[in-house]
């Protein structure tokens, strides 16, 4: 029996964090392979788990580790659960420790389409995560 509320430490990383649930989870430790393979960024993947109630308290605390977040989420940018956390950093003392903005993967803010091609476009890809994480870590850079 899982815990409802706590979220979990998918893989452990220094260098960004990245906050996804459900079928984003599974794409996002993809992309955090392949970011430390070819960049070596070490990518700390938190899987939420539950969304309400939602863990504030590990996501801050990755954060503070990592000072670098993406949310990912199938979901619309407007209203979804990125700019919930978005919102929890922003009124958090988490917000001293980010090095960036946050980035968020969405889903496209489009009807959901029914043809297995254009749904594949509408929802989040892994490279979606790797141009997001990249922007991520590189940004403010000299």
């Amino acid at each position: 029996v899982l815990p409802i509320g706590e979220a979990k430490i998918e893989r452990a990383g220094t260098d960004l964090t990245i906050v996804a649930h459900a079928k984003m989870v599974g794409f996002s430790l993809e992309a955090a392979a392949e970011l430390e393979k070819t960049h070596g960024i070490s990518v700390e993947v938190v899987n939420m788990r539950t969304i309400r109630p939602l863990d504030r308290e590990a996501i801050i605390n990755s954060v503070k580790k990592t000072n670098r977040i993406v949310t990912v989420e199938e979901g619309w940018p407007q209203h979804g659960i990125g700019a919930e956390i978005a919102a929890t950093l922003m009124e958090s003392d988490a917000f001293d420790y980010l090095d960036a903005p946050l980035e968020r993967v969405c889903g496209a803010d489009v009807p959901m389409p029914y043809a297995a091609n254009l749904e594949a476009l509408a929802i989040p890809q892994i490279p979606d995560i790797i141009k997001a994480s990249l922007a991520a870590c590189y940004r403010n850079k000299n």
